[in-house]
């Protein structure tokens, strides 16, 4: 009787620890999401990236985000310069509690872009300009301060962005439209983290390059050369860090939480990591 009561209580106890999971997941687990989705891509643009929603289903092992944001740069005419409608993550969640996380299918849905032009430059471009380039030496941390743990790597089998509408706003010139609107082609990428670390601030300035190119190779002719010419040069100055054409474009993140979880907690930890 005694041994069945014991066995009874560790059951209970097991069943206390996996709703204890599930409750951190499904209430921390999407803010921790979110908060470092947010961080992380607005450190790698250095512009203020936005997230309206975000749901993680730790059964199906899939995220959903809905209106990712990236704001203008100070001194553009619109508050906005890219908005995703809908984007969705298969990830493998038992992949979450190691170094490396296995991610099967990235997809952004509806793509609404305003590239501005201002004098001799533009949002894009300056929003680029924040990449670092594949050659820039790391800054070295101070002797005294501990070195940064290292984010987690991803890797990204299939990457998919469908439905881009670019809306390029022009300098004013007597007679000519100040308006070009661009439908992109879909943008696949597939591949990505395998052989070289990607963060999820490397990802978003993949992600960001990729779209950049097809804005050059899509509007020329409809764009003046001078900004075409713009857009390319910027990438080739950020060489293959975030325009490598066999497969991706972006750099590293900021961790968005510290090891708080304790016991049952470790898979919300986990989450935290996956977008250092």
């Amino acid at each position: 009787m005694k041994a069945k009561k014991i066995v009874k209580q560790v059951g209970i106890g097991l069943l206390v620890v996996i709703l204890v999971i599930v409750l951190v997941v499904h209430f921390a687990g999407d803010a921790a999401l979110k908060a470092g989705i947010e961080t992380g891509a607005s450190k790698a643009l250095g512009v203020n990236v936005s997230v309206g929603k975000i749901s993680f289903s730790i059964l199906g092992g899939t995220v959903k985000i809905k209106d990712l944001v990236i704001d203008n740069p100070e001194g553009y005419q619109h508050p906005e310069m890219l908005k995703i409608g809908k984007g969705y993550v298969d990830v493998s969640v038992m992949s979450l509690l190691s170094d490396t996380i296995e991610i099967k299918t990235i997809k952004f849905d509806g793509i609404d872009m305003v590239v501005e032009q201002k004098g001799l430059t533009s949002n894009l471009n300056d929003v680029m300009k924040n990449l670092p380039s594949e050659d820039k030496p790391a800054t070295k941390a101070p002797a005294e301060e501990k070195p940064a743990k290292e984010p987690k790597n991803l890797v990204i089998s299939e990457l998919e962005i469908s439905n881009v509408t670019v809306k390029a706003k022009l300098l004013p010139i007597p007679g000519k439209t100040d308006t070009v609107t661009i439908k992109l082609a879909p943008i696949q990428m597939t591949d990505l983290g395998s052989d070289d670390k990607m963060s999820m601030s490397k990802l978003a300035g993949k992600i960001l390059a990729a779209i950049a190119t097809g804005v050059a190779q899509q509007g020329a002719g409809l764009l003046p050369k001078d900004m075409v010419g713009d857009i390319n040069t910027v990438l080739k100055d950020k060489g293959a860090l975030v325009f490598d054409k066999s497969k991706d474009v972006l750099e590293e993140s900021k961790k968005i939480g510290e090891k708080a979880l304790e016991g049952g907690k470790e898979l919300g930890d986990a989450l935290k990591g996956l977008f250092k």
